[in-house]
């Protein structure tokens, strides 16, 4: 499978596994619990910019990671993780979604491309909350819907993407 890695050798608490860590405290991840990891992965590399970066399979379960493969040096990672029903670790918690406000944010490069992925979004069944014109900051945003009901807002001229270019020339 694409973006798949080997593990990593078994080893003592006391020991490290990579070599390689980041300089400094970074945000790196969200992670969310998945029905069907495959048709998880295939939502949003099929609907979203996100690739598959890694994913594997353990004793647990399986896990994947979707991110942006152009960026090695601020890693930021949406990991998803479906557990074999007999090792799920949090079997007695409610699976838990992101919304109807809590949501995970795209901005796309323009008005037009952001039509486009509206449109593919509702032939799918996907779509929560038609293109919408807000008022600044927020500017032309969309709902989706990915397959365990977590909301994805996909945005046009939000400015999150500017203002960081901004903020990081400083």
């Amino acid at each position: 499978m694409d973006g798949q890695l080997n593990k990593p050798e078994k080893r003592k608490m006391s020991e490290t596994t990579y070599k390689i860590h980041p300089p400094e405290a970074r945000w790196t991840h969200v992670a969310l619990r998945v029905k069907n990891i495959q048709e998880t992965i295939s939502w949003y590399t099929e609907n979203t910019p996100l690739s598959l970066v890694h994913y594997r399979e353990d004793e647990t379960g399986f896990a994947a990671w979707l991110g942006h493969k152009d960026n090695p040096k601020s890693p930021f990672v949406l990991v998803i993780s479906q557990f074999f029903p007999d090792k799920d670790p949090f079997a007695e918690a409610p699976n838990t979604v992101l919304g109807p406000f809590a949501h995970f944010g795209i901005e796309l490069p323009s008005l037009e491309e952001i039509k486009l992925a509206e449109k593919e979004i509702e032939k799918i069944g996907s779509l929560a909350m038609p293109l919408t014109e807000m008022p600044p900051p927020i500017g032309w945003i969309f709902m989706a819907k990915d397959p365990d009901g977590n909301t994805l807002e996909f945005s046009f001229d939000q400015g999150v993407y500017a203002t960081y270019q901004e903020i990081s020339k400083e």
